[in-house]
């Protein structure tokens, strides 16, 4: 959208507001805006669009969804406008705040350092020693958490930027969100299963090129969030796998010792003479075999030379 196409819509959304008009007019608007909106800094000031989409979020007796709708859209605004300042060097970015204005942010951001900091063993990497801003990636706490939870399971072991890491655990995080059952909702039972099941899979350090995978690209992001533990394995797990599958395989199809019945052996413990029995040599060659038998009638179990 251009300037004058948000103009338009934040015209239009503020009609819907004033009018009191019925929740899906609104909810159509805000997925427009967060479909088709490329924010800047420059285009947030001029339209004024962050302070009217904050808005929504105050207007009683509307569906649950308008209002986080229109809160990951404040929230992704803020995202993109502060990544846009950081690339430019600009240290305090100027974006849209977790409350809707445009005016600039009380305090400059926390740098963002290119790797773990200096000394850090790369299996001691975590989003804490990274100085990883999670508390400010989005303005639900739920989430943050999990793209916090996501960059743990990836830079364990890695040597690769904290940005470029982060990037790729936002990227998933978003995908898990985004799954039809997962309805765009933190609170889904189907995305925090998802984003446990991703974190699992990630640090099992039986697999680690599962990580290297996703981390050079191998395996997208939202590839990644469909996959069955079976397409995470790893070249060499699929092959061992195989190979006990064969090996069992070839185990049941060796033909078992058969027991023959007696009716001459008594059970010493029902006294029924329905007695299934088999011989193995279980010492020296020259002394008796060992005679196995089985009570079919109560279960006992003996045996004798």
């Amino acid at each position: 959208m251009d300037r004058r196409e948000v103009l338009s819509k934040g015209s239009a959304l503020q009609k819907a507001i004033t009018g009191k008009e019925p929740s899906e007019n609104i909810l159509t608007i805000l997925r427009d805006l967060k479909a088709n909106v490329r924010p800047s800094e420059e285009l947030l000031r001029a339209t004024g669009i962050g302070k009217i989409v904050n808005k929504v979020k105050g207007v009683p007796n509307l569906d649950p969804h308008v209002a986080q709708l229109a809160s990951e859209i404040i929230s992704r605004w803020r995202h993109v406008v502060n990544e846009q300042k950081m690339a430019s060097g600009t240290s305090t970015p100027n974006g849209v705040r977790s409350n809707g204005t445009n005016s600039p942010a009380p305090k400059a951001a926390t740098p963002t350092p290119k790797a773990a900091s200096p000394g850090v063993a790369p299996d001691k990497r975590n989003w804490k020693v990274d100085k990883v801003p999670r508390d400010d990636l989005t303005n639900d706490t739920a989430r943050n958490n999990c793209i916090g939870l996501i960059y743990d399971g990836l830079c364990m072991g890695s040597e690769i930027a904290m940005k470029q890491i982060l990037d790729i655990a936002k990227q998933i995080e978003s995908a898990a969100l985004n799954l039809p059952d997962a309805k765009g909702s933190s609170a889904s039972p189907i995305y925090k299963d998802k984003i446990r099941s991703l974190y699992q899979n990630l640090k099992n350090k039986s697999n680690p090129d599962l990580r290297k995978r996703i981390l050079n690209g191998d395996v997208k992001p939202s590839r990644f969030v469909t996959m069955s533990h079976e397409e995470m394995k790893s070249k060499q797990q699929r092959e061992e796998d195989k190979k006990i599958a064969k090996e069992n395989m070839n185990n049941a199809m060796v033909a078992q010792e058969e027991k023959s019945v007696s009716t001459s052996l008594e059970c010493g413990k029902c006294h029924q003479k329905k007695v299934s029995y088999s011989q193995a040599q279980t010492r020296s060659a020259d002394e008796p075999m060992t005679t196995f038998c089985e009570c079919m009638n109560c279960g006992n179990r003996w045996k004798f030379s």
